[in-house]
């Protein structure tokens, strides 16, 4: 059996959970070796099938244990953790949840950008009208790759929000007194 496919029986199974971490490095390893020939591929291959088999071991002395705690009787306690193993194998983790979320409210605030920017170019603005230019340079970027406006659009939101912590655009637009000069001709006495 291939890397790949001992991956996805796991996945399907759900015990890429056994070793989160493990699991996903051995997913990169074989990500990698996909990329190489020769020499380097055959010392990664090497490696990823090590790997492979002490993931192999990890995920049948997780099945023991599952088995052996199937035959302990059972309080309260351990039948709520096991509702709560089976929900989580059914269902996405918090993480994939979280991550999907975030991509949908990414791809939600650029656009919702995208519209506040064009609503502030005048309708006679020249080529050279600083609302027209971000504008076109967003729209540009939309177009060249939504994924790079989405990341970016986040960056300058997050450098916004970090100046309106710090107080740095309240200090920055003050000048500083400018001190008197006596008037010319008057004698200081």
């Amino acid at each position: 059996m291939n890397a790949r496919a001992m991956l996805d029986a796991w996945r399907a199974r759900g015990e890429h959970r056994v070793n989160p971490v493990r699991y996903r490095l051995i997913e990169a390893l074989a990500r990698r070796a996909m990329t190489h020939e020769g020499e380097a591929r055959r010392i990664i291959d090497a490696r990823l099938s090590s790997l492979l088999n002490d993931y192999a071991d990890t995920v049948t002395q997780a099945a023991a244990r599952q088995a052996v705690a199937a035959h302990a009787p059972k309080g309260p306690l351990a039948v709520l953790l096991d509702d709560m193993a089976r929900h989580a194998a059914t269902h996405p983790s918090h993480e994939e949840l979280l991550e999907y979320l975030r991509g949908v409210w990414s791809k939600v605030s650029a656009e919702r950008q995208l519209r506040e920017s064009q609503q502030k170019v005048p309708k006679n603005a020249g080529p050279l009208n600083s609302s027209s230019l971000v504008h076109r340079s967003l729209a540009l970027m939309r177009e060249a790759s939504p994924e790079y406006l989405q990341h970016f659009l986040a960056y300058v939101d997050t450098l916004s929000w970090m100046e309106e912590m710090t107080g740095a655009n309240a200090s920055a637009g003050k000048e500083a007194p400018r001190a008197r000069k006596p008037a010319r001709g008057r004698s200081a006495l």
